[in-house]
């Protein structure tokens, strides 16, 4: 085969290695602990990253500036445009009453919109404990998720260091995930 010949058949090989059966499913589904690892993904590598010296506002103007939290902090990145984001509010916003006096659950949306969307959705769902931070430039995505991965929650000790994060959904207001945090907050022993 002659090298234009080859280039002129490049393409319909590549189209012929991707085609599929007419009733096989586009991509095989994740089952058992594939899909639950997926789901929500407990990371460690990060610790000791300390948290953003960055400030937000909410759709009245009020500023949240995270350099000046005092506590252990629970911050979760989302977006009304994310499906397991939305799932995990409700979550957040429980796991906020679980945890009220130990952990402050922060919710920052990266949605570029900002108020326009995430107003209406706090509306709609009726959070008692969340409060509506907005990053609409993405910051802290630019920071801690480049790849752009949503929802990303990061748990912060009451220094102000990384001590986890979880990528993907998760079940927030689980027995097992409240034990995660109060397990990853309890001091070293030595």
């Amino acid at each position: 085969m002659s090298r234009s010949s080859f280039i002129l058949a490049l393409p319909l090989l590549l189209l012929a290695a991707c085609d599929r059966p007419a009733d096989a499913p586009a991509q095989p589904a994740e089952t058992g602990a594939a899909a639950k690892a997926a789901a929500g993904v407990v990371e460690r590598r990060f610790a000791g990253t300390p948290l953003p010296a960055m400030q937000f506002t909410d759709p009245e103007g009020r500023t949240l500036d995270l350099a000046v939290q005092d506590g252990p902090v629970l911050l979760n990145l989302w977006a009304t445009w994310c499906a397991p984001c939305v799932i995990e509010m409700p979550q957040l916003d429980a796991l906020a009453g679980e945890l009220e006096g130990e952990v402050r659950v922060i919710t920052v949306s990266q949605d570029i919109r900002g108020a326009e969307v995430v107003t209406p959705f706090f509306a709609e769902k009726g959070f008692t404990r969340l409060e509506a931070w907005l990053d609409p430039e993405t910051r802290l995505s630019a920071q801690f998720s480049p790849e752009g991965v949503l929802p990303l929650t990061i748990l912060f000790d009451p220094a102000g260091k990384e001590v986890l994060r979880v990528t993907g959904g998760y079940q927030w207001d689980s027995p097992e995930a409240i034990a995660l945090i109060r397990d990853s907050l309890k001091p070293a022993r030595r």
